[in-house]
């Protein structure tokens, strides 16, 4: 679909520098770009491209100062990478709202509720008792267990699997390969050294608008439920265990695990591969760096950790010079003894 400089203008509210009515019909990274093509400049280390792409329209920030000439039509903004980032939303929801209708090789309960205008695809399994909010899409081969619930315009992308009882709310979206209500890791040991299942009975909650990475796995509560706040986003290939607790709002990078019955509050920022270990509670805000082993609760508000086991940033940043001098130190504390053993 093709659109004028001056209808994107208009939608993002921004000021209009060059041709209104230059036309694009697709999106690139600026140092990409292409005739036709709707690109953006956000970071300052990208000024250059902005003089020789070939991208017909560009979003930039008010702030930005050309310092020659930009043949490109310009679009200015507040926030460029939010509106672009607007941008490829409408155009994500433009793609994905061509998919419609119900496909004759699904399997659907007669139990189940299906609302309007929900997309279910091939080889998708829905249990008996679930309820299909409107506007929901089902892609193929995924799987909804029995007494389960999926908002309004939720998306289950293909290979999604939603475990019996489990609820996903509205505006959600599961990317591919996602389980929902796996079964807690639960085991009592025994006398003779084995150990013995514990049934996990609960279940998994999702509240709006969560977005949950590929391949990532969520645990059934043992008991009561498993709850993932509003607006919290995990990556690819995140464990959460049984009975956990994410606040809204908080963000996790690619391959990290939270242990069972850890309570994580709101606005947390994790990055990737952070390890949380069971029964801890990480107050709002708090903020851990890549690789983070988190062996304590965190109690203080907006605290930024780093490190196995973590601790403060500026104090591990500072012990950290130490630790790289370590090899120096060993070699001067030998050369050390040698001459007090000759004394």
């Amino acid at each position: 679909m093709d659109f004028t400089a001056e209808q994107i203008s208009m939608w993002l509210d921004g000021e209009l520098i060059g041709n209104p009515n230059a036309i694009v019909n697709t999106l690139s990274k600026i140092e990409e770009g292409e005739q036709g093509s709707l690109s953006f400049l956000s970071n300052p280390a990208y000024n250059h491209y902005i003089y020789n792409t070939e991208a017909s329209v560009v979003i930039v920030n008010k702030s930005f100062a050309p310092e020659k000439e930009v043949k490109t039509t310009m679009i200015k903004v507040e926030d460029a990478y939010n509106s672009f980032a607007m941008i490829l939303t409408k155009y994500d929801e433009a793609r994905k709202s061509l998919k419609q209708g119900i496909s004759p090789a699904a399997h659907i309960s007669e139990s189940a509720t299906i609302g309007e205008d929900v997309y279910i695809g091939e080889f998708v399994f829905v249990g008996t008792d679930v309820v299909i909010g409107d506007g929901a899409s089902l892609y193929p081969q995924s799987y909804v267990g029995d007494g389960a619930k999926i908002g309004k315009k939720t998306i289950l992308l293909p290979g999604v699997k939603v475990l019996h009882e489990c609820i996903i709310g509205d505006e959600c979206t599961l990317h591919e390969g996602v389980i929902i209500g796996s079964d807690g890791f639960g085991f009592a040991p025994q006398v003779d050294d084995d150990f013995k299942k514990i049934p996990q009975i609960g279940n998994v909650i999702l509240e709006n608008r969560v977005d949950i990475g590929a391949n990532t796995v969520i645990d059934r509560a043992t008991m009561g439920s498993t709850i993932i706040r509003k607006g919290v986003k995990l990556d690819n290939l995140i464990q959460i265990a049984h009975n956990v607790e994410i606040g809204e709002n908080t963000v996790m990078a690619a391959l990290g695990g939270v242990s069972g019955s850890t309570k994580i509050g709101k606005n947390c920022m994790f990055g990737g591969q952070v390890g949380i270990a069971g029964h801890l509670e990480i107050a709002d805000g708090v903020k851990l760096a890549a690789t983070s082993g988190v062996a304590s609760s965190i109690k203080t508000p907006n605290a930024v950790e780093m490190g196995t086991p973590s601790f403060n940033h500026q104090s591990f940043l500072q012990s950290y010079v130490y630790f790289r001098k370590l090899p120096k130190l060993v070699e001067r504390i030998s050369k050390l003894e040698k001459v007090i053993k000759k004394l």
